[in-house]
């Protein structure tokens, strides 16, 4: 029999709702100590927050949402920044396409991290993928230009679908180009799951796109 949910949060709740995205901004989600010149960044699917929480530890003077489609894993982290003492987090139970869709504006984001969406490798799944193109034009117009987005995978063939998707978006620049990926960044926090599935000796594929600053950008918007 499995363990109780625990619904307490130690230290403040830091949860957020879409509504109050939607009245706020990102911005308002932090109040009035937030510093507007700090680096905004979004991670979709958090799972079990890990990376988030090391990621946001270790750059103080930037802020944080991290959304998630499960109510247990956003209250299981609600509790996690709780007790960390962390006040540069904050978690939503949402889908992150609906998130960069129609809750984020325009040239608001610095940084993107989508790490390790589940590939739905059926192929009458597909339309659930994370990475398709519209989810990535999307993220392509919230992030500021020079933003990056960061995409991981362990799955070969989503891994070249991604590649396809994101190659296709005139918004971005693969800065790892001649290479559609990478095997490894030197220096990156891992997953737990990445740590997992590289134990397993499964292949893990970094994309790194950059949101290109051109001429007439606004027009793609």
């Amino acid at each position: 029999m499995g363990r109780s949910l625990k619904y307490e949060i130690p230290g403040t709740d830091w949860r957020r709702s879409t509504l109050e995205l939607a009245e706020l901004g990102f911005d308002g989600l932090f109040g009035p100590e937030f510093n507007p010149q700090a680096e905004r960044v979004l991670e979709i699917g958090f799972g079990r927050g890990e990376f988030l929480l090391e990621l946001a530890a270790k750059n103080p003077g930037s802020v944080f949402l991290g959304v998630e489609v499960s109510f247990k894993r956003v209250l299981k982290m609600a509790r996690k920044v709780g007790r960390s003492g962390l006040s540069n987090i904050r978690v939503m139970e949402a889908r992150g396409e609906v998130v960069v869709g129609d809750l984020i504006p325009a040239d608001c984001l610095d940084v993107i991290w989508a790490n390790f969406s589940d590939p739905w490798p059926k192929d009458r799944h597909a339309r659930r993928r994370l990475i398709r193109p519209e989810v990535v034009a999307n993220a392509a117009r919230t992030l500021v230009q020079g933003g990056l987005l960061e995409v991981a995978t362990d799955d070969v063939p989503y891994a070249h679908q991604i590649s396809e998707v994101l190659a296709a978006e005139p918004r971005l620049r693969n800065i790892h180009e001649p290479c559609p990926w990478l095997a490894d960044v030197p220096g990156r926090i891992p997953t737990g799951y990445e740590i997992e599935w590289r134990a397993a000796g499964r292949p893990v594929h970094f994309f790194t796109y950059e949101r290109l600053v051109a001429e007439g950008a606004g027009e793609l918007r």
